[in-house]
């Protein structure tokens, strides 16, 4: 496997161009905060991530985590790597300075978390899933919790995970059975069994704060019913030292098709008492409210999953195809075979993951962007438009980023050839890793529901027609912006257009029968994720082109930024058309089958 090296201008163009982070930093909480110390930030970064975590990679896929007694230990080099990551403080950096974060906005964590994943997404999940816990945590929990748990969570010092599924309640959560009675001291007692909960046993910290989605004696059915708790691995004392071991253990370790190295636990609670002590967060019945405040964060989280590792597997497939020599390509002198990297097919496939790479971080970092501008604009108005377009995205950025990554990955394996169906080379770990990121934090599916079932009808239809409005705006702006990127006008308009008569239509036939708007929503989802990355293509062709203009920056750079979009327009976003007709066909055939 070829060595990572973090893509820092790839990411400084996203994060100090397509993002506002001038607009950012102008923000109350962001005032202390500039590009220079962003750069610096992501810089010392990305060195670690390429010196450190990067080549424990491929170490964790061919070892993978194993259990010893009721633990689990995880490949050689992790617990080196993740305490790097801790001791330097570096999953602060997006966390409010009172827990002891560095206060920097949430754009800046995503552009960390796509190093994170690239450099080693099995590992990285041990931070990510923190991240999560410390959300519902900061959200929902007491002052007490907060003081108790936040601090040494923010540090890394402790470790999360989030305890939702159960056997016979995966994506359906409301059918969940774990069972919390509450105690004359106010502590509850958790007895049942969770499933593919990431890293819910590990060696990385001294202590693991779950938080475990169950049920009181007299809860309500279905998702009404279901409240969280902090259930500690180790009990915490009074002066905040580790007391007795909790009744959690883990049972078994999954065996899975990728991301080996991280433990994908079945957890028991209770099986050696009357239950393991948890502590309520919030109101009971409320649990599942409270997962959705986190569920933006990590939605997105995951899609950016799907970036990291196609950024990785691009990285790889370039190198090689600039190592390896086959062929004659067209023009060349007989005499020593070509680079592969001179094939025009081979450019076509290098040129597609690059675009859609690029694509899939415009994506990720402006839905990050207006997450901190729907926290923190002084103006209520500027709050909910960020939040409505965070709202609306998405389910897109989740689903086409994750998408789109096994997308990347197999032509990453392409490139290769043979060598690349060899597990060897490496090609093949970045494949098999990126297709849980489909299936996770709601398989993509279950996106698209909420897509046509929850976002499209906000507002009567009216946070869908805002967005159409934007991606015309930025249509106008093209066509006068000389004939470098007419073709992207050009694309962009026809995809505008067929995104608005198939939302229009969908709006019209759905609503009126759920069927209908089910039967079109995995269609309808991509079409319309694919007309958002060409609109965020056009703003960076836009960007590129006036700072070419201008003189500002580095003129072959930006070349290749414009040739890029100008492919994505050209070569990828055209896929719209082809599925209008999916989407707009109704539900007689689909419904009309027998199985």
């Amino acid at each position: 496997m070829s060595d990572y090296a973090a893509p820092l201008d790839d990411i400084r163009f996203t994060i100090d161009g397509l993002v506002d982070l001038d607009g950012l930093t102008k923000l109350e909480p962001y005032g202390e905060i500039d590009a220079d110390s962003v750069q610096a930030v992501l810089e010392e970064f990305g060195r670690l991530m390429a010196e450190v975590w990067a080549p424990t990679n491929v170490t964790g896929d061919t070892v993978g985590s194993h259990m010893e007694g009721d633990g689990v230990v995880t490949p050689e080099g992790f617990k080196e790597a993740y305490q790097a990551y801790a001791d330097a403080g570096w999953g602060a950096v997006p966390f409010e300075p009172e827990y002891g974060g560095g206060g920097f906005p949430w754009v800046v964590g995503i552009a960390m978390q796509e190093m994170l994943n690239s450099a080693n997404m099995a590992l990285a999940m041990a931070p990510l899933l923190t991240q999560g816990a410390i959300d519902a945590i900061l959200f929902h929990g007491s002052e007490e919790q907060r003081e108790v748990y936040l601090k040494r969570m923010v540090s890394g010092e402790w470790a999360g995970s989030m305890n939702l599924t159960e056997p016979d309640a995966g994506s359906d959560v409301g059918a969940l059975r774990t069972r919390a009675v509450r105690q004359d001291d106010g502590s509850y007692r958790i007895t049942g069994q969770k499933i593919y909960i990431t890293f819910g046993e590990h060696d990385l910290t001294e202590n693991i704060v779950h938080l475990v989605l169950a049920r009181t004696p007299d809860a309500p059915t279905g998702t009404k019913g279901i409240s969280c708790f902090i259930v500690p691995k180790y009990l915490v004392e009074e002066d905040g030292s580790l007391g007795e071991r909790n009744d959690v253990k883990v049972v078994s370790l999954e065996h899975k098709m990728g991301i080996k190295a991280s433990p994908t636990c079945v957890l028991a609670y209770g099986d050696e008492s009357d239950g393991a002590v948890g502590y309520l967060i919030g109101e009971e019945n409320a649990g599942m409210r409270y997962m959705f405040t986190m569920m933006n964060n990590a939605r997105l989280g995951v899609g950016v999953e799907g970036l990291g590792l196609a950024e990785r597997s691009y990285q790889q497939a370039l190198d090689y195809a600039k190592e390896r020599h086959q062929g004659y390509a067209p023009g060349a002198a007989r005499g020593e075979k070509s680079l592969i990297v001179d094939h025009p097919d081979v450019r076509r496939n290098l040129l597609t993951m690059r675009s859609v790479t690029e694509a899939m971080r415009a994506l990720a970092y402006t839905v990050a962007e207006h997450i901190d501008i729907a926290k923190h604009a002084s103006e209520e108005a500027d709050r909910t438009e960020a939040q409505e377009l965070v709202d609306l995205l998405i389910p897109l950025a989740k689903s086409w980023c994750t998408d789109e990554a096994e997308r990347v990955t197999s032509i990453g394996i392409q490139v290769h050839g043979g060598m690349g169906y060899i597990e060897e080379t490496g090609a093949a770990q970045h494949y098999r890793d990126a297709k849980i990121t489909q299936i996770y934090e709601g398989t993509n599916g279950i996106q698209a529901m909420d897509l046509v079932g929850r976002k499209m009808p906000m507002r009567a239809g009216g946070v869908f027609t805002d967005q159409v409005a934007r991606m015309r705006a930025t249509v106008t702006e093209l066509e006068g912006a000389g004939d470098g990127l007419a073709p992207i006008a050009e694309e962009l308009a026809k995809a505008v257009d067929a995104t608005e008569s198939t939302g229009r239509w969908l709006m019209e036939n759905g609503m009126e029968d759920p069927v209908v708007a089910l039967s079109a929503a995995t269609p309808f989802q991509r079409l319309f994720a694919l007309t958002a990355a060409g609109w965020l293509m056009g703003k960076q062709a836009l960007l590129a082109s006036r700072r070419l203009d201008a003189g500002d920056g580095d003129s072959s750079f930006l070349e290749e930024k414009l040739i890029t979009a100008r492919f994505f327009a050209r070569n990828v976003l055209p896929e719209v058309h082809g599925l209008v007709g999916p989407a707009t066909s109704g539900k007689d055939d689909l419904m009309g089958a027998s199985f």
